[in-house]
């Protein structure tokens, strides 16, 4: 999965933590609600800018990052 088309780093948003385009939501956001027991759906439902299209990649932001500290280590 492409993550780049949906995730972006800018400075100047959330203090350049990576966020979904066109949202302040960022990665980690999503990766903690899903952690908590949310479901796709209920995010879509509690933010209606999100689609499962956004949502996806990242989940593939985060294990790309994983596995480049695990490969650094």
């Amino acid at each position: 999965m492409n993550y780049q088309e949906y995730i972006e780093i800018r400075a100047e948003k959330r203090f350049g933590k990576p966020c979904i385009k066109g949202t302040r939501i960022t990665v980690y956001d999503v990766l903690n609600w899903m952690s908590n027991g949310m479901s796709k759906e209920e995010i879509m439902n509690d933010f209606e800018e999100l689609n499962e299209q956004m949502i996806n990649p990242c989940l593939a932001f985060a294990a790309d990052k994983e596995n480049k500290i695990r490969i650094a280590s």
